[in-house]
């Protein structure tokens, strides 16, 4: 697997010790910026929000494939046709009533039938947990929800979109420092049963490597390849899970939906988004999740969905008893390729409850072990950034 080094030394933005350093202004926030050393790798990645392919040229990722390919399920076929397909539109395309492939937009199914492949992860396996996170980010004006969180010392899975990775570079940073934990979303948020092996592999392979370009430029965080992802609308058939799977990737979806990202489109409503959120806490309240926890899909995408996160955050604490990253809730301590990057298990992530009241954490989460010590050096060492970088747009501070 391609480890990208970055082409000059940077650290990491220094956004929530000072409360007067950090960006709140989504305005402001959300001002475009050529960061160097992401602009000094572009070339190396696929077109910005199009279907990824493999990058002419890549012979590390050709390789890669070569040596996966065979592990996909001849049988099952690429959904629908392009370009329609790959924004759902699966018209005209006929596909067996008895669901071969156990794709989910057809019929939900999230317990492949095609040996080797694990079942989608849809719940929790301990009671009363909510597997919490978000999926489309890193929105641009994302710092006064991530200071919501941290203040709640409430770490999340965060799904990240790799061209809007590639967009926002300190943003997706800031979730690696805050200890959230970090899962592919894709490359340009497709379809994907709609798109043909290679697509998809690149989809996620490059999703992965974007990581590395980010957390590499982190002092004291060595670089991180995600394995976990979600597939943008839930869409998802054997052929992608035996991709994912050759990625080593575990392949989360979700039991309920909270349908965030729908308000204001064709005739749904932010009351319709609430009642959502209020059918969970009921749930919860009548004891639905005493057996095996859930997990509710949310979004980072726009200041609604993160608006009503905020919103509901403590009451969903409220009637869970732990609120975790998925990968916490499955004692995944090492989330990444990487062996040196480790997070709590379930019992260690709850020995220190969840806050409710304004405080700050002083804790990571960012390597067991170290996390102290790497929070107090972060905390202290000073921002080395690139001079050309971005002018006042961040205000930095050593």
């Amino acid at each position: 697997m391609k480890l990208t080094k970055p082409q000059s030394p940077v650290g990491i933005l220094t956004h929530h010790w000072d409360c007067t350093n950090i960006l709140t202004d989504p305005d402001t926030e959300c001002q475009p910026y050529d960061w160097p050393p992401m602009d000094a790798v572009s070339s190396q990645y696929p077109n910005n929000w199009q279907p990824a392919s493999i990058v002419d040229g890549d012979t590390e990722a050709q390789d890669l494939w070569n040596s996966i390919q065979n592990q996909v399920p001849s049988d099952v076929q690429v959904k629908g046709y392009q370009p329609g397909s790959l924004s759902g539109d699966f018209s005209g395309y006929n596909y067996p009533s008895n669901d071969p492939d156990c794709w989910w937009t057809y019929s939900g199914c999230d317990v492949p039938k095609h040996s080797g492949l694990a079942a989608d992860i849809t719940t929790m396996p301990e009671p009363d947990t909510l597997g919490y996170g978000f999926d489309d980010g890193p929105n641009c004006s994302h710092n006064v929800f991530y200071d919501f969180l941290e203040s709640r010392n409430q770490k999340a899975t965060m799904f990240y979109i790799g061209s809007n990775v590639q967009n926002n570079p300190l943003q997706a940073q800031r979730a690696i420092v805050d200890g959230h934990q970090i899962c592919v979303h894709t490359w340009s948020h497709q379809y994907t049963t709609a798109l043909n092996n290679t697509q998809v592999f690149a989809e996620l392979y490059y999703g992965m490597q974007l990581f590395l370009i980010l957390t590499n430029m982190i002092k004291f965080v060595t670089g991180v390849a995600p394995l976990c992802w979600r597939p943008p609308y839930g869409d998802v058939d054997d052929r992608v899970r035996a991709i994912a799977h050759a990625l080593n990737m575990s392949t989360i979806l979700w039991q309920y939906d909270s349908n965030d990202w729908r308000a204001g489109y064709d005739g749904y409503t932010d009351q319709q988004v609430y009642q959502n959120y209020e059918d969970l806490i009921t749930r919860a309240k009548n004891g639905t999740f005493a057996e095996q926890g859930t997990i509710m899909l949310t979004h980072e995408l726009t200041n609604f969905t993160m608006h009503t996160a905020v919103t509901y955050h403590d009451q969903l604490a409220a009637v869970f008893k732990h609120l975790v990253p998925v990968g916490v809730g499955y004692n995944e301590t090492h989330p990444y390729v990487e062996s040196n990057y480790s997070v709590p298990t379930f019992e260690q992530c709850n020995a220190q409850p969840t806050s409710t009241s304004t405080s700050t954490s002083s804790g990571s989460g960012i390597s067991s072990g170290t996390s102290g010590a790497t929070r107090a050096a972060l905390h202290s060492a000073a921002v080395v950034i690139s001079s050309a970088l971005m002018g006042s747009l961040f205000v930095l501070h050593a």
